[in-house]
């Protein structure tokens, strides 16, 4: 599994902040396994018009029809609450998180557990022996953003166990562009979907790009700050695990997974049919 080698620091604030300084092997890697509201209908009032020397005869509205566009409030995209206690500390260990990872087309339907970092400074991948479940969780990092917020969120997993059998993540590369990914929250139900937009692979050496790493972690991370609004505006999601040859006692390469937040859109746009009805007192009044 991709993992980063990650330099704690103290913040002015006395926060603890991680910078992401070069991709590195954790353990998972290293083992066999390893708006606005519309006013409602209203009347026009129209003032009775003086007569002097004659009576003149009313003047009826006349209604023509109208087509126009009505642009309605921009739908706010509904993202998780928040996953873990207040102030948890990166260097806490891993804990449970409200969340499932779905990807259909792989059949998988994985619990979520946040994870931070080690006291090695490098993020946590936990393992177990053969029977433990953990092979086939999901590892949210907690220094990335929450997915489906504007920034990008980064879940890892195992490609394989303690005994080379597969693990959550092993069919990771049949994923390609277009696929579907559900980040599930089972406290609301809600369900943030995503869209695969591309799959990299990465050397060892590769990952140590702080461009690649600003890419898989996003730039808040990599550059010692919490997590940041992406600059293209999007929620973005990136999947993480091992590839490549077994070398040395750890996997060479590793496989990165990127995708975009597909729903809600940003704003729903349609036509309506209005009645306008002209007047003699002014300009016209309009019923939605």
């Amino acid at each position: 599994m991709l993992t980063a080698r990650i330099l704690a620091r103290r913040t002015s604030f006395g926060r603890l902040a991680a910078v992401l300084i070069v991709a590195a092997i954790l353990g998972a890697c290293g083992d066999t396994q390893a708006g606005p509201r519309l006013p409602g209908p209203h009347r026009s009032v129209v003032a009775p018009i003086s007569v002097q020397s004659a009576v003149q005869p009313p003047v009826e509205p006349t209604v023509r029809p109208a087509v126009q566009p009505l642009v309605e409030p921009a739908v706010q995209p509904m993202v998780p609450g928040p996953l873990t206690a207040p102030g948890l500390d990166l260097r806490a260990g891993p804990v449970d998180v409200p969340l499932e990872l779905q990807i259909p087309s792989l059949q998988i339907n994985a619990p979520v557990v946040g994870v931070g970092i080690t006291a090695e400074n490098v993020m946590d991948a936990p393992k177990g022996l053969a029977a433990d479940p953990v092979w086939q969780k999901v590892f949210w990092y907690r220094g990335s953003g929450i997915p489906g917020d504007l920034g990008t969120a980064t879940l890892a997993g195992h490609v394989d166990d303690v005994l080379g059998r597969p693990a959550v993540f092993a069919r990771l590369r049949e994923l390609r562009s277009g696929d579907l990914i559900v980040v599930h929250d089972t406290r609301s139900g809600l369900d943030v979907r995503f869209t695969v937009v591309k799959t990299a692979t990465y050397s060892v050496q590769q990952t140590a790009d702080p461009s690649v790493l600003a890419q898989i972690y996003g730039s808040g991370p990599v550059s010692g700050r919490g997590p940041q609004p992406a600059a293209d505006g999007l929620a973005h999601l990136t999947l993480i695990t091992c590839t490549g040859g077994f070398v040395n006692g750890s996997y060479d390469r590793r496989l990165v997974v990127y995708a975009t937040r597909s729903e809600p859109k940003p704003f729903q746009f349609r036509w309506k049919h209005q009645a306008c009805s002209a007047s003699v007192d002014g300009p016209s009044s309009c019923w939605f």
